[in-house]
């Protein structure tokens, strides 16, 4: 919490639309990243030059950036009170990613953790080195980097699989900031250790490459027969059940209330209840859990033009604090004088 009178600290978060939202990214993610709201200064992006890394089809790219932005929204984010926009809405960042560029050591980027799995994927595979690594994935890292200190973030939010990006961040502001002065901030890494994996269908973490999901916003009878499908042990109602190594309780442990998880944990540890019973519990908790949020959903999907509109303002609000950050970029490496937000408004229009 920050103090009296003190400015909230700004956190960042970008929104990667490869696939539709599955409950994980609810629970995982969606939910955690709401809750920031409330002590920080939240800046929320749709990262769509991130996802053309993966997708070459414009309307399927469109079509998921939607379905995230609706999502998002349909699950508590409020648009106003926060600032949700369009990466590619946002020019200024890109200016911003080529000055990282030219401070960015090779060596360091190939380091990157998704880099070294294209490289040992394509060893394993007998592939050439680089087949099939396009420039977009070497320089991930550094679109990332320009993403968060484009708009002076204190915070973002990640994983631990996703802290060496806000490391490789820090890098580059050190290298830019030697080199002229404290001109940009350094980010760090809000690493939420409480934060819960939750798993798929098949007790692996819940991804869309391992086909195990649960889609949020799946239709009710549709959730209820992938989580009729979940993947339980061979125990009887009647057996003592271990709720930790357990899919379904891991699942109803995120989403149901603590009283009730605690009294399903009982009756685990004790034997007398079924898989099939607890099915049952979960998709109904689920299926309430969702309505609400399921008519926002289809109502924004319904009028793309809203969905337009809302990234359009937040964009607006984003290109103000990033113009900033890139008025003091251009000061400091004397690529012309510093822009001003009224000619601001006229480039990359």
């Amino acid at each position: 919490m920050s103090p009296p009178g003190a400015s909230p600290p700004v956190a960042l978060t970008g929104i990667k639309p490869t696939g539709s939202p599955t409950l994980g990214n609810w629970l995982g993610a969606i939910r955690p990243a709401v809750e920031l709201t409330r002590d920080h200064r939240a800046l929320y992006f749709i990262a769509d030059y991130h996802a053309l890394t993966t997708i070459h089809d414009g309307d399927a790219l469109r079509e998921l950036t939607y379905e995230i932005t609706a999502t998002w929204i349909a699950l508590g984010l409020d648009p106003f009170e926060s600032l949700l926009y369009r990466q590619s809405d946002v020019p200024e960042v890109f200016e911003v990613t080529w000055i990282l560029s030219c401070f960015a050591p090779k060596g360091l980027l190939n380091r990157a953790h998704a880099y070294k799995a294209a490289l040992d994927a394509n060893s394993a595979a007998g592939r050439t080195t680089d087949d099939g690594v396009s420039m977009g994935l070497f320089n991930y890292p550094v679109l990332m980097a320009a993403d968060i200190v484009a708009f002076d973030a204190d915070v973002v939010p990640v994983g631990l699989d996703q802290k060496q990006h806000i490391e490789i961040a820090r890098d580059l502001v050190d290298a830019v900031n030697l080199a002229y002065g404290p001109v940009l901030k350094p980010p760090a890494p809000l690493i939420r250790e409480e934060a819960e994996t939750i798993p798929g269908t098949d007790g692996r973490k819940m991804s869309k490459s391992y086909g195990n999901t649960l889609p949020v916003f799946a239709p009710a009878n549709e959730m209820r027969k992938r989580i009729m499908r979940i993947v339980t042990d061979s125990r009887r109602p009647e057996d003592p059940k271990d709720p930790e190594t357990d899919t379904l309780f891991r699942i109803y442990r995120a989403v149901a209330p603590e009283a009730d998880v605690a009294i399903l944990r009982d009756r685990y540890l004790e034997g007398g209840i079924g898989y099939g019973d607890v099915k049952k519990d979960l998709a109904a908790r689920i299926e309430e859990s969702l309505d609400e949020p399921r008519g926002v959903y289809e109502r924004l999907m319904a009028d793309r033009g809203e969905l337009d509109r809302i990234l359009a303002g937040g964009a607006d609000r984003a290109r103000e604090i990033a113009g900033d950050v890139l008025d003091r970029l251009r000061a400091a490496v004397g690529t012309g004088e510093r822009l001003g937000s009224e000619r601001r408004a006229g480039v990359g229009r």
